[in-house]
């Protein structure tokens, strides 16, 4: 019974993401064309509040995506800016645009997208 167990534990997929991110395939959601109101907002109110520092160069975020082989997203692991708060509102947003994207796969697997950040 427990080596049965132990077998399946092992197949089960990890739900820490990969290392790398480049050979993941892409997730393409539109949010790094056109990042919602919403996101550009809260990105807004963060930085000009001092909560947050972004710089030129973090106009761009990148987050990778579980989804199950039911085609259900089961993660969601923005890459770390130091702005916390802007990272776990860019993964709802992500989330939300995901449930209507995402379909049944052969396997669970990761991809990578990527949401554009707005900076006031």
């Amino acid at each position: 019974m427990i080596l049965a167990a132990l077998l399946l534990l092992g197949q089960a997929p990890s739900l820490n993401p990969p290392t790398d991110w480049a050979p993941l395939p892409r997730l393409q959601l539109g949010l790094a064309a056109a990042p919602p109101t919403q996101l550009t907002e809260f990105v807004r109110r963060e930085v000009l509040a001092a909560r947050c520092e972004l710089s030129p160069e973090e106009r761009m975020l990148d987050l990778v995506v579980l989804v199950t082989q039911a085609g259900q997203v089961r993660r969601i692991v923005p890459r770390a800016i130091g702005c916390p708060s802007v990272e776990q509102f860019a993964a709802g947003i992500v989330l939300r645009a995901a449930r209507d994207k995402t379909r049944p796969v052969a396997a669970d697997t990761w991809y990578v997208t990527t949401v554009a950040l707005t900076l006031p």
